[in-house]
């Protein structure tokens, strides 16, 4: 795993460094699908992706830090990463983390 390294609240002067972070994140989450299905060929489509934002107070561009991952999938997986999407702002996340991303794909399961 890529470790995201960002800690603390989101504001305008982080949202850069954290728009990386969020493509680090979702290869986090690619990774992760890869070690239960084998193969990300599997993945038949990018159902949707959900990123949590910690913010400060008036931080309101939580969509422009999940462009990133949004960008990203679309790049790696063309036609079958468009997804739904959700960027939402939080006041606090576990150990102080920046972001978190859920991804959720469908895929075709091999015969066992």
């Amino acid at each position: 795993m890529i470790e995201p390294g960002g800690k603390g609240k989101v504001n305008e002067l982080r949202k850069d460094d954290v728009f990386h972070a969020s493509k680090i994140a979702l290869l986090n989450a690619l990774a992760a699908i890869k070690s239960v299905i084998d193969s990300l060929d599997s993945i038949e489509k990018i159902i949707k992706l959900t990123l949590y934002v910690s913010s400060e107070n008036f931080f309101s561009n939580q969509h422009l830090v999940a462009n990133g991952a949004s960008s990203l999938l679309q790049e790696i997986f063309g036609e079958r990463g468009v997804h739904a999407r959700s960027a939402v702002g939080v006041t606090e996340l576990p150990l102080d983390a920046s972001l978190e991303l859920e991804l959720i794909v469908q895929y075709k399961q091999t015969k066992l």
